[in-house]
């Protein structure tokens, strides 16, 4: 089945986003965004945030096959329950500082984990549900949001507009190699 979604992959502790091009009970391929050899093995999770496991068959340019460890229903995996939880688009962890603005106020904030349309701030200051907020991450274009939830000292802010999936892909690769030469 022919598809172009957005989903993540799990390899060891770290985690990147693909693009699912097609899914068959077993197997799929996808486009990296990262460079992953043949019979490595993987974890891919769609946005229905059902984990599938498989390895690396292929590989050919920046796509690559995926043989799934245990056969797939197909049909279940991509559709929604509306009895539960509502799907989300898939997170990568980070950890850069970033700043927040709520009208005229700016806080120092720490993202800690981003989608294509939103991101998880760690934040001291509460922050009512339903706010118009300006989030600036290094490296990226200010984003105008919303805020969702907050719980703990963290806050969810939605975007208004959806971030390209090339876009975070650059900048995820640029925050990983700031963090890396950093130390």
């Amino acid at each position: 089945m022919t598809l172009f979604r957005v989903g993540s992959i799990q390899v060891g502790d770290r985690r990147e986003l693909c693009l699912i091009k097609n899914i068959s009970a077993g197997g799929m391929m996808i486009r990296l965004y990262c460079t992953l050899d043949v019979g490595t093995s993987l974890t891919v999770e769609l946005k229905s945030g059902q984990p599938v496991n498989g390895t690396i068959s292929w590989v050919r340019d920046q796509n690559a096959g995926v043989a799934f460890d245990q056969p797939i229903d197909v049909i279940d995996i991509l559709s929604t329950s509306m009895d539960g939880p509502r799907p989300r688009m898939p997170r990568i962890e980070t950890g850069c500082h970033a700043t927040l603005r709520d009208g005229s106020t700016v806080l120092r904030v720490e993202a800690r984990d981003i989608s294509q349309g939103g991101v998880k701030l760690r934040c001291d200051t509460l922050i009512p549900d339903g706010t118009d907020v300006v989030v600036s991450l290094p490296g990226l274009p200010a984003q105008a949001g919303v805020a969702r939830w907050s719980d703990q000292g963290f806050m969810g802010v939605t975007f208004n507009r959806l971030l390209s999936l090339g876009e975070l892909v650059a900048w995820l690769h640029a925050q990983r190699a700031a963090q890396c030469s950093a130390g």
